[in-house]
């Protein structure tokens, strides 16, 4: 009996011998050589050790809420009509002869149901993942697992469930410490986030879609990934979905370096980027939590905004790193330290600001009542000013801005017509009339305030005037414009 192997399977074969034979006539390689190539350069990683070690200690979150309902007064059995009505088309709905006026006394009060009332009952809210953090049943998640319910349960690996009560919780960097009435738990060991690097394998475990204890795995996509929330995110490509919110990010020491607390999807379900909360950052809030019930962060009362290439090569800086100050709250710590709107802040207590984002989250970390040094970069020098942190208030005023006073017409190079400030509004700055050409193109409009240029406080419109009239038409000029309470620096060529 012959056999006949697919023309697929004949050509493959047919292929790698080929391959073979050019290798052995053509490239001769020693054995070890040959045996390099045979075998694989690198193994991929055996997970079972470190989820062996970790799994215990994460936990699944269930939750529960109150939720209104709406009932009628009369109970079963009450023999009321309308209730079959009501079943059918909704609480408010009407039954004949209810609410029509009585035409032998049309001044008499409609004929109306009784009233619903309103009663609470308790329903399923969501699930998530945590993991414990000390023997005593002390247990970290995330704040939107457990936000708005009126009970938690928490579960172990083993079946065991608890209800837990809250500690304390920070909407701010999402982050709830939950605690249990148990002993003798297993805690995860913290670990450290700022060694981590790119590429470097972690898992997750939790509990997506209710699946107790399920591992995945994947590296550390990117580090300090920014998303405007101010927090330094882990990013993964681990997958993580619904229900794997609070748990762990472990490394392959079995070290917790991140708590899983988003995705970036356009589904709702993972599509290769999830971000968690380092670790660090976490333990730093989990201080207060056990101390407070809450936390408590620094100000000094500044408004900031990125410092762009164009900006900073134009001040005199080696690169666009720091934070540019756009506003800057009166009679705030800032103010009190002498920092002005257009100041670069490049460091914090001695903390280089690489970033924007850097610097809330140092002034946030310190502690009201603290002293603080803030690094200024201003008029091609450095400064170092000495101030006293405030504490946080969503409701801290913020700088006020000139107001808008009588037209003067008064034209330049950069295409603007100024006017004087208000005699009430301050000795710096000119307000803009007017605005065209490069001015316009660049975003200037009436109504704004130039308050420098390059180097030089703009004081009042002659001055101003002598120095637009000075400026070299080789080299872009910078304005530190102010509108709406906020400063900009930008780069007008002189015409």
């Amino acid at each position: 009996m012959a056999f006949h192997l697919p023309y697929t399977a004949v050509a493959r074969a047919a292929a790698g011998a080929a391959v073979s034979l050019a290798l052995a006539t053509t490239l001769p390689i020693s054995a070890a050589q040959a045996q390099a190539v045979a075998a694989p350069s690198a193994a991929l990683p055996d997970f079972t050790q470190v989820v062996e070690a970790t799994e215990g200690s994460v936990v699944n979150i269930r939750t529960t809420e109150a939720v209104p309902v709406r009932r009628s007064p009369m109970g079963p059995g009450d023999g009321d009509p309308s209730d079959l009505f009501r079943w059918f088309f909704g609480p408010d709905f009407m039954p004949p002869g209810f609410g029509q006026q009585n035409p032998q006394n049309p001044h008499a009060r409609p004929k109306q149901s009784p009233a619903p009332s309103q009663s609470e009952r308790t329903v399923p809210r969501g699930i998530g993942s945590g993991f414990v953090i000390s023997a005593d049943g002390y247990i970290l998640t995330n704040n939107h697992v457990v936000d708005n319910s009126n009970g938690i349960f928490v579960t172990m690996t083993n079946g065991k469930e608890y209800k837990a009560k809250v500690i304390g919780t920070d909407a701010r960097t999402d982050i709830a410490l939950i605690k249990i009435e148990a002993t003798d738990l297993k805690p995860l060991e913290i670990g450290d986030s700022d060694k981590l690097r790119k590429g470097q394998w972690v898992l997750a475990i939790g509990s997506p879609f209710g699946l107790d204890s399920t591992v995945t795995a994947g590296i550390v996509s990117a580090i300090n990934r920014d998303t405007g929330d101010y927090l330094p995110f882990i990013q993964t490509d681990v997958a993580v979905n619904p229900g794997n919110s609070g748990g762990p990010l472990i490394n392959l020491q079995g070290q917790v370096v991140g708590i899983n607390s988003q995705i970036v999807s356009r589904s709702g379900g993972f599509m290769g980027i999830s971000l968690a909360i380092p670790i660090d950052e976490v333990m730093r809030v989990v201080e207060q939590l056990k101390a407070h019930g809450k936390v408590t962060r620094g100000r000094i009362g500044v408004q900031i905004t990125e410092v762009q290439d164009e900006v900073a090569k134009a001040l005199g800086l080696d690169k666009g790193q720091g934070a540019l100050v756009s506003s800057v709250e009166a009679g705030g710590p800032a103010a009190k330290a002498g920092v002005h709107p257009g100041d670069v802040i490049t460091a914090f207590n001695g903390q280089t600001i690489k970033h924007m984002t850097d610097l809330p989250r140092l002034v946030g970390s310190t502690n009201p009542g603290a002293s603080a040094t803030i690094q200024v970069w201003r008029k091609g020098k450095s400064l170092e000013l000495k101030t006293t942190v405030a504490e946080l208030d969503d409701k801290a005023a913020t700088a006020q801005s000139p107001e808008t006073p009588s037209p003067n017409d008064t034209a330049d190079r950069l295409g603007l017509k100024v006017k004087a400030l208000p005699a009430d509004a301050g000795d710096q700055g000119v307000v803009v009339d007017q605005a065209e050409g490069a001015a316009a193109e660049a975003g200037i409009e009436p109504g704004d305030v130039i308050l420098r240029i390059n180097d030089t406080d703009i004081t009042s419109p002659k001055q101003y005037a002598q120095i637009v009239k000075g400026l070299d038409k080789s080299r872009p000029a910078v304005l530190l414009v102010s509108r709406d309470q906020q400063s900009q620096w930008v780069i007008i060529k002189p015409q």
